[in-house]
């Protein structure tokens, strides 16, 4: 199949392109250095292509405080990407499946976040612009299909893990940012300060596990929105102690400051709808992720990247 993927070189797009070429796609990238998706005109030159599926990974966000910071920026700039992909889709690339990946933070706190909660509440205050700039998009796409019969996928994941995350100077995931405090407590003695009471609840799931459960379900659903997380979710208290037991480094020195923003204090997908689809499923084990993801930033010292890139250090 010809097929066109946006975001192509963010953390996740990184490996699904890999991985469709392996299953022997033909790829079409698009990037903000070749495709400035906020300009609908830069989708042009993609248009003589007849492509049979579109991922759309393409958002502005980080993670963090950013969405504290930009939530102005977030909406327009966001509105922007998908309103120009969905009306490009529509008038260039009817006939291709377009997959579309949403997020959990547009759940309700304290709701069962399976599916059909989606657009039940109020997302979590601080996450609220991009939160709802999801949900537009989700709403775009059942608006497409309903009047012109467009197909689509829509896919809402928990927080990736694995090697290969961007080391770039943007805000890292918590998972990352836990990691290389950890390590950079362990190999310069830095004060090791995480972020809350130590008891706010996280869901991860390994990076490559989430791209082979997107492509088996681009194959098997359509016109459908589906969660995909490893249905367990965990403390920070938690994951500290696994990397530090991973590292070596002492899990009494680590500080936490609850005056910190720490976003939603639990998060996790319900996954039975995954499971009913792919009843077969296998997940890694997150012992088994974890190291792999340590020995990732050690080897490739992206700790030392956080390290520098932290505002004390200039």
């Amino acid at each position: 199949m010809k097929i066109l993927v946006t975001g192509a070189s963010g953390y996740l797009g990184s490996a699904l392109c890999p991985a469709l070429r392996v299953e022997g796609h033909e790829v079409t990238e698009l990037n903000s250095k070749n495709c400035d998706l906020t300009n609908q005109a830069s989708l042009e030159p993609f248009s003589g292509e007849r492509f049979d599926r579109i991922f759309h990974l393409a958002a502005w966000t980080q993670a963090g405080e950013f969405c504290l910071t930009h939530p102005g920026e977030q909406w327009i700039i966001n509105q922007q990407i998908n309103t120009h992909m969905l009306a490009w889709w529509l008038a260039r690339q009817p006939q291709a499946k377009l997959i579309a990946i949403g997020t959990s933070c547009a759940y309700a706190p304290g709701s069962d976040l399976r599916e059909e909660n989606y657009m039940v509440g109020d997302p979590i205050d601080e996450l609220y612009t991009y939160a709802m700039t999801k949900r537009m998009l989700w709403a775009g796409l059942l608006a497409l299909h309903k009047q012109f019969g467009c197909f689509f996928l829509y896919v809402v994941p928990s927080t990736l893990y694995g090697p290969g995350y961007h080391t770039d100077g943007r805000q890292m995931h918590f998972i990352f940012d836990l990691i290389c405090k950890i390590l950079c407590g362990h190999f310069y003695d830095d004060k090791v300060v995480l972020w809350g009471d130590r008891n706010q609840m996280r869901e991860i799931i390994y990076r490559d596990d989430f791209v082979s459960h997107l492509l088996r379900l681009a194959d098997t659903c359509e016109n459908d929105l589906v969660n995909v997380g490893a249905g367990t979710e965990h403390t920070i208290r938690f994951f500290a102690k696994l990397i530090c037991r991973r590292v070596g480094y002492p899990v009494s020195k680590i500080q936490f400051d609850s005056a910190r923003y720490v976003g939603a204090t639990s998060k996790c997908l319900n996954v039975s709808k995954l499971h009913s689809i792919l009843p077969d499923l296998q997940q890694t084990a997150l012992d088994d992720g974890l190291t792999k993801t340590i020995e990732w930033c050690i080897d490739t010292k992206a700790y030392e990247s956080w390290r520098r890139q932290q505002p004390s250090r200039g």
